[in-house]
């Protein structure tokens, strides 16, 4: 095995976990395990050039991957998603409140959404997140600011003021 298969089954090691949970906040648990493979077998055809944290290149190539696969949908809408069992992720989104917390973040419009699953559900740093966008920092603080204000409204009515406030 070469250095650069030993780099990236060390970036496995490292961020897997992390690829994965973007991945299932991203686009929801469906072929996530297939997705994760391919974000490192890319990795394993390209290079990383150390001009950003590992893990915002490894985000950056798994948001790329979902963003060709819903092109794709929207050209052959007609392939079945199928799911014919339920996986650990299944199981812990029926739990009601999560379930809610999910849904919440999927009904934010595209951009609220992605600055918030890169900053709160991959804890990407506001200049990794205007890396992964593409956006400046301002872009990212002022987006992320008013994408936790809606977040907080839109839970707020199922919560009745459990004391559900997300810190911004």
């Amino acid at each position: 095995m070469n250095e650069h298969h030993r780099a990236v089954e060390r970036l496995f090691t490292d961020y897997g976990d992390d690829i994965y949970h973007f991945l299932v906040y991203y686009k929801g648990t469906h072929d996530v395990e297939d997705d994760v493979q391919e974000v490192f077998l890319r990795a394993l055809k390209g290079s990383f050039r150390g001009e950003s944290h590992p893990k915002t290149w490894l985000i950056s190539i798994a948001r790329r991957i979902v963003i060709d696969q819903r092109r794709k949908m929207r050209f052959f809408p007609w392939q079945p998603i199928l799911h014919t069992q339920k996986t650990p992720d299944d199981i812990l989104l029926e739990n009601e409140e999560l379930k809610t917390i999910y849904n919440s973040i999927h009904e934010l419009k595209k951009e609220y959404r992605d600055v918030v699953m890169l900053r709160m559900i991959s804890e990407l740093s506001v200049e990794e997140t205007s890396e992964v966008l593409g956006w400046s920092k301002e872009k990212v603080s002022r987006t992320y600011y008013r994408a936790l204000k809606k977040l907080n409204q839109t839970l707020q009515a199922p919560l009745k003021g459990g004391g559900a406030e997300l810190e911004s």
